[in-house]
C-alpha cells in the first residue's frame, strides 16, 4: 500500500540555515509515527511545511498520492490534515464547546453540535462544554486542542509536543487517547518525552540539522549508534 503522506527532497532554508534539507519521509496509514531530534533539528519547520503554515522551498509533499505541495493551509485542513500547536492555541474567552464548534465549522457541513460534542466526549471533556476555555487546567486545555483537531475528522493528526507541561497521570491518559485514535486517524507525534515516544510509536524518524538521521522501530532507533551520539545519550539505559 502506498504511504498516506510522503515527502520527497523536501527543503526549506532561512538564509544560511538549512532548517529542512532534502528530507524524504513517509507516513503509513494508521500508524503512530514519532518525529524526534535535538532542539533546532528542524522538527517544527518540517511539520509546518506539511501543514502549509510555511511554504515549501523545494521538493514535494503528497497526501494519498495527490500533490499538495502548493496548497495553502486551509485547503490542507479540508484534505484531512490537522495540526495542533506546540503552545495551546485555544480561544480562552470562548466556551469549550464554542472552541470545538469553530473547528467543526471550518471543516465543512456536518451537524455542528453533534460533531462538536462527539469530539469533546472523545477526549473526556463532554461535561465541561459550557466552561470558559481559559478557566481549564493546562492539561485540559491541551485535550481541548486535540478535540479541536479531531473535530476536523482528519486523516492525519499532527501533535506538536502534546505532553509538554502535563502531569504524569495526565500523560497516561493522553497515551490511552492517542492509541484509541488509530487506525482511523494516522498520528504524527513531535515529542521530547522519550518514554512517551518509545511507548506509543510504531516508527520513529530522527531529524538532526534538518536531515533525516534514521527511521525505524523504537528498538532500532534505541540501538542506533548515530542516534545515541546525536540525541538519545543518557536516554539509552
Amino acid at each position: 500500500m502506498a504511504a498516506l503522506m510522503e515527502t520527497t527532497s523536501l527543503s526549506r532554508h532561512f538564509g544560511g540555515l538549512r532548517a529542512v534539507d532534502e528530507v524524504n519521509f513517509s507516513l503509513e496509514h494508521g500508524e503512530i509515527h514519532a518525529l524526534i531530534g535535538p532542539n533546532g533539528a528542524g522538527k517544527t519547520t518540517f511539520v509546518s511545511l506539511l501543514s502549509g503554515r510555511v511554504p515549501v522551498q523545494s521538493g514535494t509533499i503528497t497526501l494519498a498520492g495527490e500533490d499538495i505541495t502548493s496548497l495553502p493551509a486551509h485547503q490542507r485542513v479540508k484534505k484531512g490534515i490537522a495540526y495542533t500547536f506546540q503552545i495551546t492555541s485555544i480561544y480562552p474567552k470562548l466556551s469549550v464547546f464554542d472552541n470545538v464548534a469553530l473547528a467543526v465549522q471550518s471543516a465543512g457541513t456536518r451537524p455542528l453540535r453533534q460533531a462538536a460534542i462527539a469530539a469533546l466526549k472523545r477526549v473526556n471533556l463532554g461535561e465541561l462544554e459550557a466552561e470558559l476555555a481559559g478557566n481549564l487546567s493546562y492539561g485540559h486545555q491541551r485535550l481541548l486542542e486535540v478535540a479541536m483537531g479531531l473535530a476536523l475528522q482528519p486523516r492525519v493528526l499532527i501533535l506538536d509536543e502534546p505532553t509538554q507541561g502535563l502531569a504524569s497521570g495526565e500523560i497516561e491518559g493522553f497515551k490511552r487517547l492517542v492509541r484509541s485514535l488509530v487506525p482511523t486517524t494516522t498520528i504524527l507525534l513531535i515529542e521530547h518525552n522519550m518514554d512517551v515516544v518509545m511507548d506509543l510509536a510504531n516508527r520513529i524518524t530522527v531529524l538532526n540539522f534538518g536531515q533525516v538521521l534514521a527511521t525505524g522501530t523504537p528498538a532500532e532507533i534505541r540501538a542506533n549508534p548515530a542516534v545515541q551520539d546525536a540525541y538519545l545519550g543518557g536516554h539509552n539505559d
